[in-house]
């Protein structure tokens, strides 16, 4: 558009200009044609004058000889001044059809590269139609893919809680037979149930192998489309439902947070109870804070979270944001909030409560649109002496690991980084205490970020779960408990 207002202001502006040229011609032309015509009128005016008063003095043919003399005089010095007029003009016109056929070819040159121009541009769009027609085909490929891989993951989730219901009746079984001497009838049944378990087994392997293949396949599909958005240089595409769990099946079992009550009331036990599944196993069987007294260490209050036929030991929780988890590594090493409420437990306190044996580190999330996720760990936690140092050795779960196993992560802060990896200082540049193994990962204790902060450096300094291959998931709520590994009724 801006292009064909230029060459309608050049085409004006050149017509305009070859008016005026003609119109400055054709005005000479009217003052030569007056002078032609007035002329001889005072031509003969003059000579009639001339003749009478030279009429007494001088006979009739010599007046009329020195009148056509002058005549011829006065016509020869009008023509030559004629002449001259029509040899500037001349020149004038010359000069102003030069102006003309050098603006034209202005002109005829702009409209070409103007041309130019429009056909590299139409090329470029024919082009970025092409690509984005690339980008949305390879996005209905990975929908499906991703359809595909949620129904097969209901079917093992399906068959896994049958497996898990069977499996629970044989155990009714073998302990009556340990009791009772077994029948053949009853013994052919166990054999029966026992190779229908080995049946089941395999099919989970095999589901379990047909999900890692989706899932790389899903992988390649994100790498690819992620390739074509930076060519494209495109705003992104993943929304805030980019930042949930929603597109993964929900967990078999529910995860209910407990509803915090600010005037709860405080249990406390006679002080010899190690931690909250002793508690538990004791009779108290209400979540709620207690006070325990771990082997070697004071006693303090912790919170206990009854579910699963037992009792967890709560390390962290968040809810709302209402508490800032940007705190100092004094802070983080004893622990700080409302045990009702958000809270940090303390490094010291968790230290002296996992020294006592072998425990498990359940972590729970829950994403913005109320998707609910857990993975557990088997762990060891570290001493002061080692900054707390944290190893993982994965075991269950409903959402990809984020935490790297089997390696020492230590803890840091903003105000004590023990571990600065590539000379960058991530608690301080991500906010929040946290075992970093590098920077840019998994964040529990980060920023509490609203859906509505959609900028990109507020999420990654924001509390989220990242898998190392994964994308971002903003979360909403989370929780870190621990409980010990040899209690039989354990899920």
């Amino acid at each position: 558009n801006s292009n064909s207002h230029t060459t309608k202001t050049i085409s004006r502006k050149s017509l305009c200009t070859l008016n005026n040229q003609r119109a400055s011609g054709a005005e000479n032309m009217k003052i030569i044609l007056v002078f032609l015509f007035i002329a001889p009128l005072a031509l003969s005016v003059g000579a009639e004058k001339d003749y009478s008063s030279f009429d007494s003095a001088a006979s009739p043919e010599t007046k009329s000889r020195f009148a056509m003399l002058d005549d011829v005089r006065i016509l020869a010095n009008g023509l030559l001044q004629l002449g001259h007029g029509l040899k500037d003009f001349v020149h004038k016109t010359k000069g102003q059809m030069n102006d003309i056929f050098q603006k034209l070819y202005i002109f005829d040159r702009s409209f070409y590269e103007l041309s130019l121009q429009t056909s590299e541009i139409k090329e470029e769009e024919e082009q970025l139609r092409q690509t984005t027609a690339r980008l949305q085909i390879n996005n209905e490929e990975m929908k499906n893919l991703s359809q595909e891989m949620n129904l097969k993951i209901e079917d093992l989730i399906q068959n896994k809680i049958q497996l898990q219901e069977q499996v629970w009746g044989l155990e009714d079984k073998v302990t009556k037979l340990a009791i009772i001497q077994p029948s053949m009838q009853e013994t052919e049944e166990i054999s029966s149930l026992k190779a229908f378990v080995e049946e089941q087994d395999n099919h989970i392997k095999q589901l379990l192998k047909l999900v890692e293949d989706q899932h790389m396949q899903l992988d390649r599909q994100h790498n690819q489309i992620m390739e074509l958005e930076d060519k494209l240089n495109h705003i992104e595409l993943q929304e805030l439902a980019e930042n949930s769990f929603m597109g993964e099946q929900t967990e078999p079992e529910a995860i209910p947070f407990p509803v915090h009550n600010a005037t709860a009331a405080t249990y406390k036990s006679d002080g010899a109870a190690p931690d909250c599944t002793a508690l538990y196993n004791s009779g108290m069987q209400s979540s709620g804070v207690y006070t325990i007294k771990p082997n070697g260490s004071e006693a303090f209050n912790v919170y206990c979270e009854m579910k699963f036929g037992s009792s967890w030991t709560v390390i962290q929780s968040r809810v709302d944001g209402s508490l800032d988890f940007n705190q100092t590594w004094d802070a983080y090493t004893n622990g700080f909030g409302d045990l009702n409420e958000e809270f940090w437990l303390g490094l010291n306190k968790t230290y002296s409560i996992t020294k006592q044996g072998d425990y498990i580190l359940r972590i729970e999330l829950q994403d913005w649109k109320e998707n609910k996720r857990y993975i557990e760990y088997a762990f060891s936690l570290g001493g002061p002496e080692t900054d707390y140092t944290l190893q993982l050795s994965r075991i269950s779960g409903s959402i990809p690991n984020a935490l790297p196993e089997q390696t020492e992560l230590r803890f840091s802060t903003a105000d004590r980084d023990v571990d600065i990896i590539n000379d960058f200082n991530c608690p301080e540049s991500y906010l929040g205490g946290w075992w970093h193994s590098e920077c840019e990962e998994t964040n529990l204790n980060g920023k509490y970020v609203a859906p509505r902060s959609r900028g990109r450096l507020d999420r990654r300094k924001g509390l989220y779960w990242k898998p190392k291959k994964g994308r971002y998931y903003l979360l909403k709520s989370t929780k870190i408990m621990i409980h010990p590994t040899d209690l039989k009724s354990f899920d």
